[in-house]
C-alpha cells in the first residue's frame, strides 16, 4: 500500500507523519534537512505517493531538493491548508503534519507552482537592489533631517549633487561633521552597491529576450520587467492572460451570501512587490504625455469616472494581461491598438 506524509517544516526541525491506508502508521520529528529527510522516509515510507508540505521560507529548497533525490513532493498553499489544519482541538507541530498528512490522502489541497532557482536568482538581485535604493534614500533623507536640526538647509539634488551640497554645508561646523559624515560615506557605499547590482539587472534584461519584449511597453523598465517575467516563467502556466490579473491580486473580492452581494477592494493576493511594480507603471502611462495609447486612452477616461486610484489600478489590471499576452505571442506593445486588440 502507498503511504501520504505531512510534513511540518520550521527552521530547525520538520515535524513528521506517514499514513497508510487510513491510518497513521509513524510520526516523528527530525533535523530541518532535505537529505535527513528523504533518509527517514526510504526507512518508514518507502512506497511514498505523496509529500505534502505548506509554503514558508524553506519550501523552494526542500520542494527542489525532494525532487530532485526522487520524492514525490507536493508544495500546497498555507492558507488553504490552515482553515483545515484549524479543525484540530490543539496547535502542535505533530498535529499540524497528521493533517497535512491526510490532506495527502484525500487529495484535498490546493498544490502552488514552486519557482526555479534561475527565476529565485533574478527575483532575489531585485530584491536585493530594492532593498539599497530604500537604505539610501533613508540615510540621505536622516542627514537631511539632523542638519535641518542646525538650519542647515540641503539645497534639492540626487546623487553626486547631494553629496557635495552636504559637504558645502558642513564647512565650517566641525563638531556636526564628525557625526554627518560617517553617514555621508554609508550613503556613498550603499549607493555604489546598489549601481552595481542595477548593472547585473540591466545585463540580464538585455540577455533576455522576453525582458526586451516587455520593455516596448511606456512605463515598464528593467526591475518590472525581469519581476514580471521571473514571476510568470512560462506563459502558458496560465491558460488565460485575464487570470494574471487576479493571481497578482488586482482583482476586486467578492462576498455574497443569501441576499447580500457585493464587490470590495482588491483581493491583495500574490507578489506584492510586483503588485506595486504594476501600479507604478500604470501611474507613468497616466500621467506622461508621451505615453499615448489605447489603454493610456481607457485609462483617462475611467479616472474622470472613478478617481486616479481607481483608475490606475485597473490600468494596472489590464497592464498585466496585455503583458502576458504579449509574452505568449511574442508580439511587442502596439501603442495604436486599443486595449483589447493589444490583449488579445
Amino acid at each position: 500500500m502507498e503511504e501520504y506524509i505531512g510534513l511540518d517544516v520550521s527552521l530547525k526541525e520538520t515535524a513528521i507523519s506517514i499514513r497508510r491506508g487510513g491510518k497513521r502508521i509513524w510520526r516523528g520529528k527530525c533535523k530541518s534537512d532535505p537529505d535527513s529527510i528523504v533518509t527517514l522516509l526510504h526507512k518508514h515510507a518507502p512506497d511514498a505517493r505523496r509529500v505534502v508540505f505548506e509554503t514558508g521560507p524553506l519550501s523552494i529548497w526542500f520542494y527542489h531538493a525532494l525532487t530532485d533525490a526522487g520524492v514525490p513532493a507536493i508544495c500546497i498553499d498555507a492558507r488553504h491548508a490552515k482553515a483545515a489544519l484549524d479543525m484540530a482541538a490543539n496547535k502542535t507541530d505533530a498535529n499540524d503534519a497528521d493533517g497535512l498528512a491526510h490532506l495527502a490522502e484525500v487529495g484535498f489541497y490546493r498544490e502552488v507552482r514552486v519557482k526555479g532557482y534561475d527565476s529565485m536568482l533574478a527575483r532575489t538581485l531585485v530584491a536585493a537592489r530594492t532593498r539599497l535604493v530604500t537604505i539610501c534614500t533613508e540615510l540621505s533623507n536622516q542627514i537631511r533631517g539632523l542638519m535641518k536640526t542646525f538650519g542647515l538647509v540641503i539645497p534639492s539634488g540626487k546623487g553626486a549633487t547631494f553629496g557635495n551640497n552636504v559637504r558645502m554645508l558642513l564647512d565650517g561646523h566641525q563638531s556636526l561633521s564628525r557625526i554627518i559624515l560617517p553617514l555621508l560615506k554609508a550613503w556613498y557605499g550603499t549607493r555604489e552597491q546598489a549601481a552595481e547590482l542595477g548593472r547585473q539587472l540591466i545585463a540580464i534584461a538585455r540577455a533576455s529576450q522576453s525582458c526586451r519584449l516587455l520593455m516596448s511597453v511606456p512605463g515598464v523598465g528593467v526591475v518590472t520587467a525581469t519581476s514580471f517575467v521571473t514571476a510568470i516563467e512560462d506563459p502558458e502556466n496560465f491558460k488565460k492572460s485575464r487570470s494574471v490579473g487576479a493571481w497578482l491580486g488586482l482583482t476586486t473580492r467578492r462576498y455574497q451570501s443569501g441576499e447580500v452581494d457585493y464587490d470590495g477592494h482588491i483581493s491583495r493576493r500574490g507578489d506584492a512587490h510586483l503588485r506595486g511594480l504594476l501600479f507604478e507603471a500604470a501611474t507613468v502611462i497616466l500621467t506622461r504625455s508621451s505615453a499615448d495609447s489605447g489603454l493610456r486612452s481607457w485609462g483617462l477616461k475611467l479616472r474622470e469616472r472613478l478617481g486616479f486610484k481607481r483608475a490606475a489600478v485597473a490600468v494596472a489590471r489590464r497592464l498585466s494581461v496585455i503583458m502576458h499576452a504579449m509574452l505568449k505571442t511574442g508580439q511587442l506593445f502596439d501603442r495604436e491598438v486599443g486595449m483589447d486588440a493589444a490583449a488579445g
